[in-house]
């Protein structure tokens, strides 16, 4: 076990949590001096991972880190149901092949942040799919239906009149479940999870074990600094982008969210991260280099130092020192000059992805937002001599290059 106090301890757990329910008892059980078991239950209903859902697994590690035990659970059998969590409607089901393709893609990425020799990998099918249905009668009876239309997003679509399938009220009581089997003693989820969280502590106590420890995390917002990290809103840092992109995606986040981003998805220490804060708020670190030690430590997190120093270089090529990037893909552009011996350029621009539309192309060379070989174009420079583009480097704004064969 840490040699560090259980009030420390508590510290450093507290920091990024959003609720710990009850924290006295979190607390009695770290006084006690023996590891603790802490369960985190993911549903494989995707094949991977972002930053976003990689916050409870850092927060395993934290745990790990001092001494803890991590039980995770893939959720192949819940997934058979469906998380109802936020949901206006019935979550479509997936196959037993569709969830273990994805659950085997998300542990190998899980896997980049937890220590295997403190993890134990469980999958919650092994007593879901086993129950009869006397066990299941016995287990479901634990709860009433008043209970379980506590919770928001059912009551929300009760009383919207929006339709609830009876499969999706045996979720929180198959994840309860689970905390019975392997006697949690803490288990971690999002915000949006504390029902289930506190469903497993009911389930416990009238089991006659002693109740797990509810801690829920905050959901961290994509770059956009907006909307909760997702695919669909375009917004999200993956665990499996290159070096590049993930340090220029970290580049972009608000510097409003950079503590939360270090307290949630760094490796960093809960002190340096409370100095981090203190001297961000006293106006003593500068926010763009406080930023850049932030991208340099998740792009390290997720490959090596080396491979952060590169990111970090590739991006003052970009964006510091106006370079022109090496990787820039090539454009196998037609260019063949109109009847005026001219290639119109703004088209160029659009074929290449550069710009949605002519009038947004032509906008951008108005604005001295394309450079061509490094020289900004002129205003009203639509068209341009086919010899002066043939291996020419262009630059569309701030992010977007490429090249001519």
């Amino acid at each position: 076990m840490s040699s560090i106090t259980p009030e420390e301890q508590l510290h450093i757990i507290q920091s990024g949590t959003d609720t710990i329910v009850p924290q006295d008892l979190l607390l009695e059980k770290l006084k006690r001096g023996t590891a603790l078991n802490i369960k985190l239950g993911v549903d494989p209903t995707a094949p991977d991972i972002h930053l976003g859902h990689a916050v409870p697994l850092r927060k395993l590690r934290q745990f790990q880190d001092l001494g803890h035990h991590v039980t995770l659970i893939i959720g192949d059998g819940t997934a058979l149901i469906g998380d109802p969590s936020g949901r206006n409607s019935t979550r479509p089901q997936l196959t037993r092949e569709q969830i273990a393709v994805n659950a085997q893609t998300y542990v190998d990425q899980a896997f980049k942040i937890l220590d295997p020799e403190k993890t134990t990998l469980r999958y919650n099918s092994e007593w879901i799919l086993d129950l009869k249905m006397e066990d299941l009668l016995k287990l479901i009876s634990n709860f009433t239906v008043a209970r379980i239309l506590e919770r928001d997003d059912f009551h929300k679509r009760y009383t919207g009149g929006l339709p609830i399938a009876l499969h999706e009220f045996l979720y929180p009581v198959m994840q309860a479940y689970d905390s019975v089997v392997i006697k949690a003693d803490v288990e971690i989820g999002g915000s949006d999870q504390l029902f289930n969280l506190l469903a497993g502590r009911e389930l416990m106590e009238k089991m006659g074990m002693e109740p797990q420890v509810a801690l829920t995390l905050p959901l961290l917002e994509g770059t956009d600094g907006v909307r909760k990290m997702s695919k669909s809103y375009g917004n999200y840092i993956g665990l499996t982008d290159e070096p590049n992109d993930m340090f220029g995606k970290v580049m972009n986040i608000p510097d409003e969210l950079m503590v939360k981003y270090y307290r949630l998805a760094s490796t960093e220490s809960v002190a340096k991260i409370d100095e981090i804060e203190a001297g961000l708020a006293a106006d003593e670190l500068h926010p763009n280099k406080v930023k850049r030690a932030l991208a340099r430590n998740i792009v390290a997190a997720y490959y090596d130092e080396a491979a952060a120093e590169a990111a970090e270089a590739d991006f003052d090529l970009k964006f510091k020192a106006h370079g022109f990037p090496a990787d820039a893909p090539v454009f196998d552009a037609d260019l063949t000059p109109g009847e005026d011996g001219m290639v119109y350029f703004a088209k160029v621009i659009v074929d290449a992805g550069a710009a949605q539309s002519v009038s947004a192309a032509r906008r951008l060379i108005d604005e001295g937002a394309v450079r061509v070989n490094g020289e900004a174009l002129a205003a009203k420079s639509y068209n341009l001599a086919p010899e002066s583009l043939k291996g020419a480097e262009v630059q569309v704004g701030k992010k977007k290059f490429f090249k001519f064969a």
